[in-house]
């Protein structure tokens, strides 16, 4: 063990005086510090991914329509040919023609207007994979049946094997025609966890009925299209190529996940950055705690930096007695922090449930929509907020142990 080390270590011992107390404190500070930025980064990038899934689950993750300004509709007439072509292309799951339109929907005289999505029955299961756990009644597109959300079915009372009446846009549209509503059957109910944009606002029918609806004799107004691995980049920019390579880029438009929910992903990024950069800033508040006692333990060991200099010990040995000192409660403290994060994260149902008891709620599941607190975190994310710790603490202990280096021998023996 080399004498600085050594050093260190023997002042880091503790002892009944207030210098020992103010390590301790300054250790506990580290702890707090990065427990709390692991559990903060742990639980928005679990957010993210969960949001991801769902998301992913529920919508296409390319949307192919037609060019309006090169084809003068938007109109896809050929999308039987359209849809095996693209199935066939490597990194493609499924594929199916679409119809949405925004319609009025009652049922007891309550109304809602959300948004009816037209499926081929044959593709509907590939296009929108519902687990048992998230549906009640029988997945049926055939005829007059339709999927509805959780929320939209609570919202207007229904139940399965209720009958809702759909009217069609075409009453605005065309003013000196009447459409008459169609009357749907409630086949299922599905919940996707995204009460207000998905459970509430989209209603599943069959293709046929989305045309009547729309007023439509045949085509469609887009092309829903599943991949393998949206959330990998490089994978999906090559699907994404491969499809604009089949059908051609200038007769079609072509729209991915990523630009139509691009708020909605772009606003979890910048808050969890900015939450991770807020608590980055209390862990170096708690790493000046170390450096306090870096201070009080080179005023109180004045003497013996004189004595050690007198005695012909190097002033970079001194340097580095004391940066050990400070690294060893930075490493200390990111230890404890990182078993306390975890802690945590592995126990944050019976927390939030403890929290309940005193009217605390942490995390209400009705306004995210998820019935569980997430969280995941990378070895990557715990690697950068060690690196952080490490570099906040070597940069303040190196400063003041510079300053401790330097004292002059003699003037250091003489100060009482």
């Amino acid at each position: 063990m080399s004498f600085p080390l050594f050093l260190a270590l023997k002042y880091l011992k503790p002892k009944r005086s207030m210098a020992s107390v103010v390590t301790i404190l300054a250790i506990i500070g580290v702890l707090k510090g990065v427990a709390i930025l692991i559990v903060a980064r742990a639980i928005m990038t679990g957010f993210g991914i969960v949001w991801h899934e769902k998301i992913l689950a529920f919508k296409p993750h390319i949307t192919l329509s037609a060019s309006a300004q090169f084809t003068g509709s938007r109109i896809l007439s050929d999308e039987d040919g359209l849809t095996k072509k693209i199935g066939a292309i490597p990194g493609v799951i499924a594929a199916s023609p679409a119809i949405e339109t925004r319609v009025l929907a009652e049922y007891r005289q309550n109304i809602l207007a959300p948004i009816v999505i037209g499926l081929a029955p044959a593709t509907a299961t590939n296009m929108v994979p519902f687990k048992t756990d998230e549906f009640r009644g029988e997945f049926d597109l055939e005829g007059d049946s339709v999927l509805v959300g959780a929320a939209f079915a609570d919202l207007l009372g229904i139940r399965v094997g209720s009958k809702i009446l759909v009217y069609s846009p075409l009453n605005i549209i065309n003013k000196d025609e009447i459409y008459f509503p169609e009357e749907l059957l409630v086949t299922g109910i599905f919940e996707t966890g995204q009460t207000t944009q998905f459970d509430s606002d989209f209603i599943l029918v069959s293709l046929p009925l989305a045309r009547d609806l729309v007023g439509l004799e045949d085509g469609v107004y887009s092309l829903h299209i599943k991949t393998e691995n949206p959330r990998d980049e490089k994978q999906f920019d090559q699907v994404c190529t491969r499809i604009f390579n089949a059908v051609g880029y200038v007769e079609y438009n072509l729209e991915t996940w990523r630009e139509v929910d691009r708020e909605l992903f772009n606003a979890l990024a910048v808050e969890k950055n900015l939450v991770s950069l807020l608590l980055g800033v209390i862990t170096i508040v708690a790493i000046f705690c170390v450096t306090i006692t870096l201070i009080v333990t080179t005023v109180q060991k004045t003497h013996e930096i004189g004595l050690l200099k007198a005695l012909g010990f190097p002033a970079w040995k001194i340097l580095l007695t004391f940066v050990f000192y400070s690294l060893i409660q930075c490493v200390i403290g990111m230890a404890l922090g990182i078993a306390t994060a975890f802690l945590i994260l592995c126990n944050l149902k019976p927390i939030l449930e403890f929290l309940r008891r005193f009217d605390i709620e942490a995390f209400p599941a009705g306004v995210y929509g998820l019935d569980k607190l997430p969280w995941s975190i990378t070895a990557y994310e715990i690697f950068m907020i060690i690196l952080l710790v490490l570099i906040c603490c070597t940069a303040f202990a190196t400063l003041f142990a510079w300053l401790a280096a330097r004292l002059d021998p003699v003037t250091a023996l003489r100060k009482e």
